[in-house]
């Protein structure tokens, strides 16, 4: 079966995109990559790094975009998000209330997809502070198929955008994207319980799903999804489990559930508030803080038996 990584998908078409549309800039913060290096070589009058300086970063896209430019901002997820919040804050979220702006920040590397770099390197707080931002889309994918046709919707839609990929390739969950207006897909249809997640937790939750009879929804919009559309989809479901990588309790996607669905029982799976400093594989990372393999489907065989 094919994998891909969803930032070669999406940088690919947008590439194709830089040919016919003049408007399109890219700004990186000193970070490489292939398909990097061939918009840099063929567009390099709109290719800007600014090198390690997250917050220049920051400054100078949102300098382009109030020109009425479509930017992309790359870096390190961590960095991205954090290094340079406030600027997020201000220059983006803030003004975007008076100006529009079509800028999308592009993250690589969510959750503890860098496992082996240690605790610098893991993303787990993004979720909450970006989705508590004013204005900002917040588009969480769970494969290549999502992120590939997502630059459309990048290129239509004048707002600022959060974009957090993986760094691992991953296989296709779906066949195609007919639209993003959901904000959520049902891969796997069931009753009484469901399963939602975001991101890589999906790819991770669909290696077992099929062996239970429950529903696995896969919500990529944290905060611009269906409502009404998801209401009626969890109508004969009593049980959730939220999945997320990132802290749990902390205003990520259990948060978002926790106070829409008050009427249903909820078990939220996701890192407890510390950072894992042994260095070992995604799994192991996971397994330390009990969102290994074992621990959730020790979770959905509790739920069953009840």
């Amino acid at each position: 079966m094919q994998i891909k990584a969803m930032r070669d998908t999406f940088l690919i078409s947008l590439h194709s995109k830089m040919k016919d549309d003049k408007n399109i800039y890219f700004v990186t913060a000193d970070f490489g990559a292939p398909i990097l290096d061939k918009i840099r070589e063929d567009y390099p009058t709109r290719f800007i790094n600014v090198g390690i300086a997250e917050q220049n970063l920051i400054n100078v896209s949102t300098g382009l975009a109030l020109e009425g430019f479509k930017v992309y901002v790359y870096a390190i997820a961590p960095f991205i998000t954090m290094r340079c919040y406030e600027q997020i804050r201000v220059n983006i979220s803030v003004l975007s209330h008076v100006r529009e702006m079509n800028i999308n920040l592009i993250g690589v590397g969510a959750g503890v997809s860098y496992a082996m770099s240690g605790p610098t390197h893991h993303c787990l707080e993004d979720l909450t502070i970006m989705k508590t931002l004013p204005n900002m889309e917040v588009f969480s994918p769970s494969d290549y198929k999502l992120a590939e046709a997502y630059v459309e919707r990048t290129l239509e839609v004048n707002k600022p955008k959060y974009i957090r990929f993986d760094a691992k390739p991953m296989h296709a969950l779906r066949k195609e994207i007919s639209s993003f207006n959901d904000g959520f897909t049902v891969l796997q249809e069931g009753k009484g319980l469901a399963i939602i997640s975001t991101g890589y937790m999906t790819q991770k939750v669909m290696d077992f799903a099929k062996d239970f009879n429950l529903a696995v929804i896969d919500l990529y919009f944290l905060n611009r999804y269906d409502m009404s559309k998801l209401r009626e989809t969890l109508n004969n479901i009593t049980t959730i489990i939220t999945i997320e990588e990132g802290f749990k309790n902390s205003g990520g996607l259990d948060a978002e559930i926790n106070f829409n669905f008050k009427n249903k029982k909820i078990i939220n799976l996701g890192f407890e508030k510390k950072y894992t400093f042994e260095i070992g594989s995604r799994e192991f990372v996971h397994a330390e803080n009990s969102l290994g393999k074992q621990h959730i489907i020790d979770e959905i065989e509790k739920v069953i038996k009840c």
